[in-house]
């Protein structure tokens, strides 16, 4: 069962996360959109507090949320995915239509993207966490092994840094099967077009969703409107929360 939490009542919508992310980065967009809707926010695996697994694929994450559908009796929902979240919810579309209302995908097209973590593996693989004494003493690492314009993603990193059950420091996501897997993580998923409405959410400060790739987004997504939140980057959610919102609400309602 995947770690996941519920807010409000009504028409489920369901949000799935980016890769070495959790449910936490949803929580405030999950609480303001339960005023209409029966909110799931879930863990991944491999992410957050569910499981952790060597096998990790897009066709797994898409099974493992057909099988939370029917653990929790979801007949239909609207789905939010971001970044790796988001080509799960892609290929989750495309092979169960009929268990999708509205599709929204945020910053990601269902394409190949070129390396752009493995620094950021590298600096999380070499942290040799037993042996830090402070939270201080892991930012650290990470600030010495990263770029200054990485602040944003250090501190993003950092929620997901906890003590374990022996009192020593850990991650949340499972970094080693997230790094043996990442040719997958960054690939492209494909299958048949889905034909429901789907809305793209893209940073106007992002380059994830551009002129190159949005002919494979009109091809697997002919029903698709594209939304671009000015001043953002690829977290949209997270650096224009009220923009997002009224995106979202204007194309869900």
């Amino acid at each position: 069962m995947l770690n996941f939490k519920v807010f409000g009542d009504g028409f489920p919508l369901v949000i799935l996360h980016g890769v070495l992310g959790s449910l936490d980065n949803w929580q405030s967009i999950a609480k303001q959109l339960s005023a209409k809707y029966k909110v799931y926010i879930l863990d991944q695996r491999n992410h957050g507090k569910s499981f952790h697994s060597n096998e990790f694929s897009y066709q797994i994450l898409c099974d493992d949320i057909l099988h939370f559908f029917d653990q929790v009796q979801i007949q239909k929902a609207h789905i939010i995915g971001h970044s790796m979240g988001g080509k799960v919810a892609m290929l989750f579309a495309m092979q169960h239509p009929n268990k999708v209302d509205k599709l929204i995908i945020v910053d990601v097209a269902p394409v190949a993207y070129p390396d752009r973590h493995s620094h950021i593996f590298k600096a999380l693989l070499s942290a040799n966490l037993p042996q830090k004494e402070s939270r201080e003493d892991v930012e650290t690492h990470l600030r010495n092994n990263l770029p200054k314009e990485d602040e944003g993603t250090i501190q993003f990193l950092m929620k997901g840094l906890y003590r374990n059950d022996d009192n020593q420091f850990a991650w949340r996501f499972n970094a080693n099967a997230l790094w043996n897997a990442y040719q997958n993580i960054s690939g492209n998923v494909s299958g048949a077009p889905f034909t429901g409405k789907t809305l793209f959410i893209k940073g106007a400060k992002s380059p994830y969703i551009n002129a190159e790739n949005y002919g494979v987004i009109q091809e697997l997504f002919p029903n698709n409107e594209l939304s671009e939140i000015k001043d953002a980057g690829h977290w949209v959610h997270a650096e224009k929360p009220k923009e997002f919102l009224e995106e979202l609400n204007s194309f869900l309602l």
